[in-house]
């Protein structure tokens, strides 16, 4: 199928950017919806995407970007829910407000826009919904209660969704990556020590990459060339899959 259309969120950096980097390299046609303005429609002029504006913590934005981008393009083909972001605290300190907007942008989001766009994927008779989950979506870890949370409820509502699906043509699956080498992961390490009482550098050593069989940081390309394999048609047999991209974590 060519001139696909593909929502990328949190596209502007990271994983989502290297994810709208390889869905363009593929000849899609990509919207990019993020908080960062700057970095989205830089990006978007490099890659000769469509930048929108896009707040996931608000119901009408995820309304509105599926609306803008099926008046840009008239089609919508893939969806990729990627956008999240992270805060580490016990359980006591969690701060609530930051509860709530972490729920509505890492699972109540990827709800809503899979709803919207639902009716034009089924329409069509072809669709593709990416959830980035996380290996967090399959363990946990102490001190992030609100991320892992969204990440195993994504999981769930990936494998409904697939359900609902399978019969109109569009698959829903989830990417479950260990830690990525992103500024995600970057801002993360400073938490960690704080909050576990341990050096920076045994955050990386200790926290990140003892469990892992491979021991080193997964790239976003990485990542994002699974990505483009589950929106081919190749994977038209794949849905409701919790894909492990993870070292080995979860190998023991």
């Amino acid at each position: 199928m060519s001139e696909r259309v593909a929502i990328v969120t949190g596209g502007a950096s990271g994983i989502g950017k290297a994810i709208a980097e390889a869905l363009a390299d593929s000849g899609d046609q990509v919207v990019i919806a993020d908080l960062n303005a700057a970095a989205g429609k830089e990006l978007a002029d490099i890659i000769g995407a469509h930048f929108v504006k896009t707040d996931l913590s608000q119901r009408t934005d995820c309304k509105r970007l599926v609306d803008e981008t099926l008046a840009h393009y008239g089609a919508l083909h893939i969806l990729i829910n990627n956008a999240g972001f992270q805060h580490i605290d016990p359980i006591e300190a969690f701060p609530e407000d930051m509860w709530d907007e972490m729920l509505h942008v890492m699972l109540t989001a990827p709800f809503l826009l899979t709803k919207y766009v639902w009716r034009t994927m089924k329409a069509r008779g072809w669709g593709r919904i990416v959830n980035m989950s996380s290996i967090h979506g399959r363990v946990a870890s102490p001190f992030k209660s609100a991320y892992i949370t969204a990440k195993h409820g994504l999981i769930g509502f990936t494998r409904t969704a697939a359900l609902e699906g399978g019969e109109h043509g569009i698959t829903v699956n989830a990417v479950c990556p260990a830690y990525v080498r992103t500024p995600l992961v970057e801002s993360q390490i400073a938490d960690q020590a704080r909050t576990r009482g341990i050096s920076i550098e045994a955050v990386v050593e200790k926290v990140m990459l003892e469990p892992a069989a491979v021991k080193r940081l997964i790239t976003p390309e990485e990542v994002a060339a699974l990505v483009v394999y589950l929106c081919s048609d190749a994977a038209g047999a794949i849905t409701g899959v919790d894909w492990a991209i993870d070292l080995g974590w979860t190998a023991r």
